[in-house]
């Protein structure tokens, strides 16, 4: 649906190729998270946790490793500086790092393909295109205006796109309240959208289960931003109201900034420096700001940890198979597969000449997570049935690399893979 609505977009409003329009199901296999596109070369790369480049295609067509070395060279690739300090905005490049995102860059890919087949372009300007297409399908007003594909279809079909919470998690976020704990769902899309979202995933009583609830939150902005920057507003009937001088109680407000929000948990809490947990999927919105800005505790849910293991979740297991989604096949494939061009999402092999020896390296993305999160899990569903004062063992600075993965470490980092691990 994400890849649809943004395709529609380019070929009806921009005059794109019709061909963007059908998609062959295993072209998903492109997808692949923490991809970078170099967006004026149309290339895409996947980088070591050095910035070197790993793999790398100009368009959809991989390049061989030879071809990488002759561009990228065994050095830091140019950009490297500014993305590992997770500046996003630029018209340089563009990080491809979570599953809403990721549809996104499959559509780039193709336009690149497209573009060389038709005008053999040198340098590519189409991300001003894309921009707009993201705009005109998730615009604040979008969903109220039945704008663009995306939110009416999911409207119309919640059941088709959305998966219900599990009861243990219901039951887990439903415990920590009971605990004493403060819950918040800090979220940047907009009310409309969040509660159609919660509704259709927790139930109408969903705001039964959080304390506050922060949407159109624009992150990580809402970290990095000052209260003048980003004051929070009240809302009524879904539009944003006046902007607040402070955050005095609990409630459902929109935009913000993580400053005002702390200062409101220290009021409600009675204490000086209380203890912030913070849950996310995306290493540049989430987990990076959180702790980079905030230095909140940070637990990254990452989906890898389930295809890395070839682990298919029960539920999916027992379905039939006229339920399954359109792409799946008989086993889950999207999203718990190792994209076959991309290779594992944590370690690869450095790209050798012919015969040359190889040697396995921690991706950027591994290094990241083991950087910015206190721990990774691949669900909540994962932790739900742990007693509250369950202690993880945490990623930090002398500990191994693999230490704040729950319930394991993904297989291609452990040390006896090494072989089977890039076939």
């Amino acid at each position: 649906l994400i890849y649809d609505s943004f395709a529609q977009y380019l070929v009806t409003e921009k005059g794109y190729d019709e061909d963007l329009l059908t998609l062959a199901p295993d072209s998903l296999d492109f997808c692949c998270k923490g991809l970078v596109l170099d967006i004026e070369e149309g290339n895409f790369l996947k980088l070591a946790e050095d910035g070197t480049v790993l793999r790398a295609s100009h368009g959809t067509k991989s390049m061989t490793s030879e071809e990488v070395l002759e561009i990228y060279g065994r050095k830091e690739w140019k950009h490297f500086n500014t993305v590992s300090g997770m500046v996003s905005r630029t018209a340089k490049y563009y990080l491809y790092d979570n599953y809403f995102d990721l549809p996104g860059a499959l559509l780039c890919a193709r336009v690149v393909d497209s573009l060389d087949q038709h005008d053999g372009q040198k340098k590519y300007d189409f991300w001003k295109d894309m921009v707009a297409a993201i705009q005109h399908n998730y615009k604040i007003s979008a969903f109220k205006e039945d704008c663009g594909m995306y939110f009416p279809e999911v409207k119309n079909h919640p059941d088709k796109y959305l998966q219900r919470c599990p009861e243990s998690v219901k039951k887990w976020l439903k415990q920590l309240k009971n605990a004493g704990k403060i819950l918040l769902l800090i979220t940047s899309s907009h009310s409309d959208y969040c509660r159609l979202l919660c509704e259709h995933v927790l139930g109408n009583d969903f705001r039964e289960y959080f304390d506050i609830l922060i949407t159109n939150a624009l992150k990580p902005g809402f970290f990095s931003h000052t209260p003048n920057q980003r004051p929070f507003r009240t809302l009524e009937n879904d539009e944003e109201q006046e902007a607040l001088l402070s955050l005095d109680k609990p409630g459902w407000y929109s935009q913000g900034n993580a400053l005002q929000l702390y200062d409101l948990l220290k009021k409600m809490t009675g204490k000086l420096d209380p203890k912030v947990v913070y849950f996310g999927d995306s290493m540049h919105s989430d987990i990076f700001p959180a702790r980079h800005y905030s230095n909140w505790e940070t637990v990254f849910i990452l989906e890898e940890l389930l295809g890395d293991k070839g682990i298919v979740p029960a539920k999916a297991e027992s379905e039939p198979l006229e339920k399954k989604g359109k792409y799946e096949g008989d086993q889950l494939k999207v999203p718990y597969f190792v994209s076959k061009q991309w290779g594992s999402f944590f370690r690869d092999r450095l790209p050798g000449l012919e015969n040359a020896e190889e040697t396995l390296v921690h991706t950027w993305s591994c290094k990241c997570i083991s950087t910015y999160s206190t721990i990774a899990i691949p669900s909540l569903e994962a932790i739900a049935d742990l007693p509250l004062d369950y202690r993880f063992t945490r990623f930090s600075s002398n500990s191994s690399a693999t230490a704040g993965y729950y319930p394991s470490p993904p297989r291609a980092l452990l040390p006896n893979e090494d072989s089977v691990m890039m076939k």
